[in-house]
């Protein structure tokens, strides 16, 4: 087989580098003598000559530099080869100041000072040059000329920092897209020059320059842009109107899942999520919570389980065992597990949590050592029609599951609860306060740690307001919101099991934990960007309908009781715990017996008086009390 020359062999490197070597010392003597230097020089020249070049070479050899790719070349490998190159000039350096001028061979071996400066200089220029010129050649191949009738997309990049900047050289390889310009917010950019590319503009002038420079689509290159910057930058561009993309968030790039020009569609995800208030990340603390553990998630086939089997996964436990009394989600998920984490031991568990002997043949079995509860009943309307069905799966579930959990010797437990449970209006609120205050009683009578983390709306969960948005759009609409000052918190499911994870390994007595949510938005914002995302202008190409509250639901959630409770701060910037200054009733355990016994009657009318004695802030609205005259009625 016929082999193809290739020039930038090591072999040739290294050839390539003792040539700039020679000719650098050589002109470093021309320019120090201001031409050919005197006998006694040249002398020293030649005797210097060849020690030189090999100790550069070998130097280079030994530091890697010759493992570097010339074509990649790049600043990190420029400083290398600076290192390489100072080791040799320092001792060249450490002869000339040191060495006594009476010594044997004092006169060959005391180089000038100006001769290793500027020998230096030469060879650092030269070394680096022969690179630089190689990657410029290397680029210029790589860009492929279009056909006459081909037409080059025209982009402007959002956003002139690092990201803008890593972006713009990717594309710059890409024969099919022509950066014509940046955007950027920041007026000291705007007129300035990167990378041969002209900050035209503030995002203000977008439209003008978009205009101006014939553009197809703004590339958004802000690496970790607010939810706010993002909803106003997607705003200008659909007011144009123009497509719009974004890089992949920094997590995915920083994971290796995408490469900062994979560029996408924006998200609804992009414009909900929180504005940076992730936690920290897995530092030492959690994974040492979770690591070589066997764990089991309850409700795995839901929206949060799910996602907490993935993220545990990352955390190298022992064994996961997937609990769901759906058998499609389980088997969907153990597939997906098995693909996505060959090697991982995954023991799936189709189980109904109320039912105590099967529960405890699964903890037998399997025998966990943490417990996340999932698992739950959570619709606010449906729950307010069924009463009797939201504690017999909310309260007696989480009470079986704990008594499981004390049973059998479970050392952590984490309750998955709802901003709902603050002073609840909704039976479904209600049954997650009562969760909470289970939690806490099992930890104050035995060794059981545990904790309760409150959630706000989580995107793109089943049965949440995005995906019965985007529902109500493939079919034509009208979007529905039931009032125009409706407000809720909202957050990425990846965001709400990060908070899962740190937050349980914090839990020791049944704390409660929350997140700094940011603000609340209002749903009928959500319900314009959702049309606005799928090219539809509310108003006119679909219509947004008012249907009025439903049972139980409220205008605005709240994170925390302000009458009761207050905020601490944790280990973590974004992670607050609940300092309550309500107790349990003395009876608690009596009323939460009377309040099963309501459901083996089924008596909504009981479960919702029982309820409301519990001291757990429980407050039907009129739209509630609908609910109630309903299940009198019924």
């Amino acid at each position: 087989m016929k082999r193809t020359f290739d020039p930038y062999t090591r072999t040739n490197q290294l050839i390539a580098d003792g040539c700039v070597f020679a000719a650098s010392f050589a002109a470093a003597y021309l320019i120090r003598f201001e031409g050919l230097p005197a006998w006694a020089q040249s002398k020293q020249f030649m005797l210097w000559l060849p020690y030189l070049l090999a100790a550069r070479l070998w130097i280079h050899w030994k530091l890697g530099i010759y493992r570097f790719v010339w074509r990649y070349v790049s600043l990190s490998d420029a400083l290398a080869i600076g290192r390489s190159l100072l080791v040799v000039t320092v001792l060249a350096l450490g002869l000339r100041l040191f060495y006594p001028e009476w010594a044997f061979l004092a006169r060959w071996v005391r180089l000038p000072l100006s001769v290793i400066a500027l020998e230096f200089l030469l060879s650092l220029v030269g070394t680096l040059g022969a690179r630089g010129l190689r990657r410029i050649l290397y680029e210029r191949g790589q860009r492929v000329p279009l056909a006459p009738d081909q037409g080059r997309k025209q982009v402007i990049l959002y956003g002139a920092g690092r990201a803008g900047i890593l972006l713009l050289k990717d594309l710059d390889n890409q024969h099919e897209i022509e950066v014509v310009g940046f955007v950027d917010d920041d007026p000291k950019k705007v007129g300035t020059i990167i990378l041969g590319k002209r900050v035209l503009g503030r995002g203000e002038e977008l439209s003008k320059i978009v205009r101006e420079a014939h553009a197809d689509e703004v590339m958004i290159s802000i690496a970790a842009a607010s939810a706010k910057t993002l909803r106003q930058i997607v705003r200008r561009c659909q007011e144009i109107p123009i497509s719009v993309t974004i890089i992949p968030s920094l997590g995915e790039i920083v994971a290796g899942r995408a490469g900062i020009s994979q560029v996408r569609e924006v998200k609804l995800e992009d414009l909900l999520g929180r504005d940076s208030n992730k936690a920290e990340g897995f530092d030492e603390a959690v994974r040492s919570g979770y690591s070589g553990k066997r764990i089991l998630v309850t409700g795995a086939g839901g929206s949060i389980g799910s996602e907490l089997v993935r993220q545990l996964l990352l955390l190298d436990p022992d064994s996961i065992g997937i609990l769901d009394k759906d058998e499609n989600l389980i088997h969907d998920l153990e597939q997906e597990l098995i693909f996505r984490y060959p090697g991982a031991r995954i023991e799936p568990q189709i189980a109904d949590i109320r039912y105590r002997s099967r529960l405890s043949a699964v903890f037998a079995d399997f025998k966990p050592e943490v417990v996340f509860h999932a698992a739950a009943h959570k619709h606010v309307p449906l729950m307010e029609k069924h009463p009797c069905e939201a504690v017999l799966n909310n309260v007696y579930g989480t009470e079986i599951l704990l008594k499981a959990c004390r049973d059998y010797g479970v050392q952590r437990f984490i309750f998955i609860s709802s901003d709902k449970a603050v002073n609840p209006s909704s039976i479904m609120g209600a049954t997650k306060r009562v969760g909470e205050m289970l939690v806490r009683t099992a930890a104050d009578n035995g060794p059981l740690r545990s904790a309760s983390v409150r959630f706000g709306n989580v995107v793109g969960s089943r049965g949440s307001v995005i995906p019965l948005f985007q529902k109500q759009i493939r079919h034509g609409g009208p979007l529905t919101v039931t009032h125009p000052d409706v407000e809720r918190f909202f957050m990425t499911v990846p965001e709400a099991v990060q908070l899962v994870l740190c937050a349980g390994s914090m839990g020791r007595q049944g704390e409660i934990f929350v997140l700094d949510m940011g603000d609340p938005r209002k749903i009928l914002e959500v319900a314009h960007e959702v049309a606005l995302l799928s090219g539809l202008v509310p108003g006119k190409d679909i219509e947004i309908a008012m249907t009025g509250l439903r049972a139980g639901e409220k205008i605005t959630e709240e994170l925390i009781d302000k009458d009761t409770e207050t905020l601490l701060p944790t280990r973590y910037d974004k992670i607050r715990v609940v300092s309550s200054n309500r107790e349990n009733t003395a009876d608690f355990a009596q009323r939460i017996e009377l309040l099963l016994e309501a459901v083996q009657r089924e008596s909504p009318l009981e479960v919702r008086r029982i309820l409301q004695e519990l001291d757990i802030g429980f407050n039907p609205k009129e739209n509630g009390e609908v609910g109630l005259r309903e299940a009198a009625g019924s």
